[in-house]
């Protein structure tokens, strides 16, 4: 229920940016399908969904203030966006700082920060592989070097790497 209640603000909260929204409800379908198959508990399928929901709310500012949605950016511009956005709803404030901390490395694939992190990386990749275009060399890169999962592998094999 909650992360209904979530996907409701950030639709919102873009002001009708459909690529925006579009982005952030196929990286939430992705990540909600990853965690599910990997089979998280339920408390950490929950925040996963919720930072999935929120992962790209630094970008409106970001583009205002630096003309770009660089990483580094949103790292630095999502905290206080994610509190001011959980401020009113029922998040537990140790989860909304993990969801803060979440959209805040989304864009780190160093150093990853739990299954959630990596599911996170996983599903983002797998909707901007489309969105940017990744040649198929790109994604096997990206394969070798990021994706850990075994659901997130075989969504990213199934989707861009199949034989002809």
């Amino acid at each position: 229920m909650i992360v209904s209640a979530a996907i409701q603000r950030m639709i919102g909260f873009y002001r009708g940016n459909c690529h925006d929204i579009n982005h952030f409800l196929k990286v939430w379908a992705m990540a909600k399908t990853i965690g599910e198959l990997e089979g998280l508990d339920r408390h950490t399928q929950e925040v996963l969904e919720l930072a999935a929901v929120i992962h790209d709310i630094a970008c409106p500012l970001c583009r205002e203030k630096y003309g770009d949605t660089d990483g580094k950016h949103q790292e630095l511009e999502s905290p206080p966006l994610v509190e001011a956005f959980f401020a009113e709803l029922p998040v537990d404030r140790a989860d909304v700082a993990r969801i803060s901390w979440l959209a805040a490395h989304h864009h780190t694939y160093t150093d990853i920060g739990g299954v959630d992190h990596q599911i996170l990386l996983e599903a983002d990749y797998l909707v901007n592989a489309d969105e940017h275009g990744d040649s198929r060399s790109a994604v096997e890169n990206f394969r070798r070097r990021i994706f850990r999962t075994a659901a997130g592998t075989q969504l990213l094999n199934s989707i861009y790497l199949r034989e002809e």
